[in-house]
């Protein structure tokens, strides 16, 4: 096997699947994260597997699961323990099935039944449980509690360190810390020890924080043709669309989102990918329908967000306000649930609410997770709540190159750009403004438009060789 600690090589495509390949979300749409925690079991009987053993094996390798074979996983596990309330494997099982199920409709209400299941299967069976250390870790995530994903990922790695299914895992809890040289260090291990599709899209998930965009889209092509079953297909095809879209090109991203939608109805991330490049394409009565689908399939606040700040680009404050309070609804459930959904709340009080609440939860979000996510919230809100030069310095941190390699999305340039032409950094406010709408000429219905004024206003930059004093960058 290659050496995995080089950085990225352009390969031909045939070479792609052999190599180091690469995700987060939010939040609502990261990759299988669970689906790869459930042991496999091979039915004795040569007769027609059941739809829950369909999901017992797509999940035993490491795949996305259709919803439907999940709901009659969970069936079968709660009637299995409740005849065999010792099975320790069943009751890990259980619970891994209930994150997923959270994470896939964006249910809260899972995450502790989850718990339960899991904590059960650890006081029935204490020593060497590492299904449930996986799935507990699986939990931490889905609730982005990192730092106790992190905790049992690697309790569980430690028991099993060739159990490829805890990579993943551990690789989301290091991002979500913001410790990007361990999460590349956790695939480099994850890529010794496994290839196929499932690696291939945790590595583009990799590669795409690290700025590593060619590489991410091949990894992504790869895991969609070598998928075996169409919701497995579906998954990777989300994640292409929502790479096509950052990089910009939102037809790409809407051939992608629909092929995702029909190998899998129920893929909801991909109705909501449908609705931001319609929106994008100026589409935006279908924009706002498929949005409205994913909304009522996965009411996921990111997504409610989204088509709150659509109707508000169309003149609609009152249609805007509405999906406002179900965003609201949406993280009080979560919350009862365990999970914590304080960076999209915060970034909805930033632009639609109180920037200064947005400061304080940001604050609190950034000491127990520090990811680039997390700084690129901040600073905005720092900046929305006057308090530019302080914002400047986490907008640094979310567009810099290192620790996490180079992922400058449009967004966060945006927030740099205009950050610093608050403080009067005229060159670097016009670069990173530019930089923005080059990278993604459609990343938001409100704040693109927001940076072509912003830019405009700014004016041509100074001729060559005329000393213009820019407020200190240059």
């Amino acid at each position: 096997m290659e050496n995995q600690q080089e950085g990225p090589v352009r390969r031909e495509r045939g070479l792609g699947r052999r190599r180091v390949l690469i995700a987060s979300v939010a939040g609502c749409a990261v990759l299988g994260g669970v689906l790869v925690l459930l042991p496999r079991e091979r039915s004795a009987e040569p007769a027609p597997p059941s739809p829950g053993a369909l999901a017992m094996e797509a999940v035993g390798g490491g795949v996305p699961a259709a919803l439907p074979g999940l709901a009659k996983l969970i069936e079968e596990r709660r009637e299995a323990v409740r005849t065999r309330p010792r099975d320790a494997t069943s009751w890990a099982v259980l619970g891994a099935a209930y994150v997923e199920r959270g994470r896939r409709l964006s249910d809260p209400a899972s995450y502790p039944r989850a718990e339960k299941a899991l904590r059960t299967s650890l006081s029935v069976r204490p020593e060497r449980n590492t299904p449930a250390l996986a799935g507990l870790a699986a939990l931490a995530n889905a609730r982005r509690d990192f730092r106790a994903a992190r905790r049992w990922g690697e309790a569980a790695l430690k028991l099993e360190p060739r159990r490829w299914t805890t990579y993943p895992l551990l690789i989301d809890a290091y991002s979500g810390l913001g410790e990007y040289k361990a999460a590349k260090r956790t695939l480099d291990r994850l890529t010794g020890l496994r290839s196929g599709p499932a690696v291939l899209a945790r590595a583009a998930a990799v590669y795409r924080d690290r700025g590593w965009r060619e590489d991410a889209a091949a990894s992504l092509a790869d895991a969609a043709a070598g998928a075996r079953v169409p919701v497995e297909r579906a998954a990777y095809l989300e994640r292409a669309g929502q790479l096509a879209f950052e990089r910009g090109d939102p037809d790409v991203a809407l051939r992608h989102f629909r092929e995702a939608v029909r190998l899998d109805p129920d893929q909801w991330a991909a109705r909501a990918g449908q609705g931001r490049a319609l929106a994008a394409l100026g589409r935006t009565t279908q924009a706002l329908n498929a949005y409205r689908a994913a909304l009522a399939g996965q009411p996921c606040p990111q997504y409610a967000l989204e088509l709150g700040e659509l109707y508000d680009s169309l003149g609609m404050p009152e249609a805007a306000r509405v999906r406002y309070g179900v965003l609201r609804e949406r993280v009080r459930r979560a919350a009862a649930g365990g999970a914590d959904e304080e960076l999209v709340l915060g970034r909805f009080e930033a632009d639609h609410g109180d920037p200064k609440a947005a400061v304080r939860r940001l604050r609190a979000e950034w000491k127990r997770q520090p990811g680039t996510e997390v700084a690129d919230a901040l600073g905005w809100a720092l900046y929305r709540a006057g308090e530019p030069a302080e914002a400047l310095r986490f907008a640094l941190t979310a567009t810099a190159t290192e620790p996490g390699g180079g992922a400058l999305d449009a967004a966060s340039m945006y927030h740099r750009g205009m950050i610093e032409q608050s403080l009067k950094r005229y060159g670097a406010a016009r670069r990173h403004l530019t930089e923005a709408l080059r990278i993604n000429p459609h990343f938001s219905p409100l704040h693109a438009p927001a940076a072509r004024t912003a830019l405009k206003a700014l004016g041509e930059p100074p001729d060559e060789g005329v000393p213009v004093m820019d407020g200190g960058a240059g």
